[in-house]
Formats: C-alpha cells, structure tokens, sequence
C-alpha cells in the first residue's frame, strides 16, 4: 500500500516545491508593499509593472537578451548540425573517442574558463562585443548540442539520402532538403535548449560586456537590490513575469515540434 502511494506523494512535493516560488511571484507583483512574506490580500495593483516598464530597465535589456540567446542558438544549430552530420553517416577512425570528449566537455562549467577567456578578449580587442560574445558562447554550448544532434540525425534512415544521391543532390543538399526537415523536432530541441540556457546566463555578459546598453535583461535584477541590503520585491516580481514570458512563448511556438514525432516508418517503400 505504501509503495502504491509513494509516487504520487513524491510527485505532489516536487510540484510544491516548484509552484511555492511562482506563487509567491505572482502574489508580489499585484501588491504596492510587497514584502519577502508575501502574504495574499486584498490589494491588487499594477503598478510595480508600471515601474519596471521603462526602456532602460526592461525593454532594451530584452532586447539584448533575445539577440544574444537567439544569436547563439542560431550559430549553434547551424554548426551542431555541420558537425553532426559525418559523425552520423560516415565511419570515422576516431568517432567514438570524439563523442566520448565531447560528453566529458559537456561537464565543465563555463564560469571557470571565464577568466582565460577575459584576457583573452582584451587582448584581442573584443572586450565588450556583442558579436564575440555570441560566438563564445555557442562555443561553450556546442558539445552538448552536438550530442544532441548527433543522436537525432541518426534516427533518419540513410536509404532517403541514397535515393536523393542518386538524383544528383549531393551532401548539402541532403543535408538541408532531406535530413533537416525530418528532424525539426531535434532541431527544435537542440534550439530551445540553447537559447533558454543563454537566457539565463548572468555571469558571461558580467565579465565580457562592459557597456550597460549592452546587458542583457539577467544583468537587470542588479537594479532590483541597493547597496544597504533593501530589495524591491514587488518591482522584481513583476520583472520576473516579464523575463521568463518569452521563454514561455517560444516553447509555446515550437510545441509541435517537441510534441510531434519523425513518423519514417512510411518514408521509403520496399
């Protein structure tokens, strides 16, 4: 009886402890004094959204955040897939041992390169780009998406690329009218994964962005706290709400991809 009851209790917990949190936000982001306790009144208003509406405090750092996280998810995916592909299809000396460092890198943390990669960029004059900052990040995303990539480009049966081969279309061509639709909802998976990782970073843009035009919105919740420990819980609440919406509209928007199969099964006769 008790092994019956287990799950579903440990289930319940699990969602305690993730719905507590989101709770709380909700709640402080309609109440003007909201305090750390948050208890549930009868006050309701807007206007801690009012407050962190402003260009400089939402607005333009969103905007950052969606070219930086969708920059790197973009370059990622384009190169993953490039990368994938002869680790797919091709028999390589060296291919097991690749694919087992790549696992291994996909544990480093990035924050302890962040250092070498500082003086890096200063040395190079890229301190404070935005563009190389994308690249070093789908850098550090890379072997994992790889993984990825791999792993799902090997569920798309080769006999579809011989039959195009033998129209004349070579591994390009293949690789973006064959393969590539069959596996959006890998590509969608390996997408998402990287752009709601970006979204969240906060310590790359701290140490390789100098100008605050340039911060992404993670960068934001700084403002929310003084300098004599006092934090404006109603304002970042509502900032809160305001951050994650667009991670939860791209999942949203790809949902059929994620929700939906390869379905190959009647791709090739005979």
């Amino acid at each position: 009886m008790m092994g019956r009851w287990a799950p579903p209790i440990a289930l319940g917990v699990i969602v305690a402890a993730f719905l507590g949190p989101f709770a709380w936000v909700l709640l402080a982001s309609v109440q003007p004094g909201a305090n750390l306790a948050a208890e549930p009144t009868w006050e309701f208003s807007l206007t801690n959204f009012e407050a962190v509406l402003t260009w400089e405090t939402t607005v333009l750092p969103l905007i950052n955040s969606v070219i930086i996280s969708g920059g790197t998810a973009a370059l990622t995916v384009i190169v993953s897939a490039l990368a994938a592909y002869p680790l797919s299809r091709y028999r390589l000396r060296y291919k097991r041992h690749f694919m087992l460092t790549l696992l291994f890198s996909t544990g480093l943390p990035v924050v302890a390169i962040l250092v070498p990669v500082y003086s890096m960029f200063f040395r190079l004059n890229l301190y404070g780009s935005v563009p190389a900052m994308i690249v070093f990040l789908s850098a550090s995303s890379l072997p994992f998406a790889i993984w990825l990539m791999k792993n799902f480009m090997d569920g798309v049966p080769i006999s579809l690329e011989e039959a195009a081969w033998v129209d004349g279309a070579g591994w390009v061509q293949s690789l973006t009218r064959v393969v590539a639709p069959l596996m959006a909802p890998g590509i969608a998976v390996v997408g998402i994964f990287v752009f709601v990782g970006q979204w969240g970073n906060f310590f790359a843009p701290l140490i390789l962005l100098d100008a605050p035009e340039k911060q992404p919105a993670a960068m934001t919740i700084f403002t929310f706290f003084t300098q004599y420990g006092q934090v404006a819980y109603g304002e970042l609440a509502a900032f809160s709400i305001i951050y994650t919406t667009p991670a939860v509209i791209l999942y949203v928007a790809v949902n059929r991809y994620l929700a939906g199969s390869f379905n190959l099964g009647g791709a090739v006769k005979g």
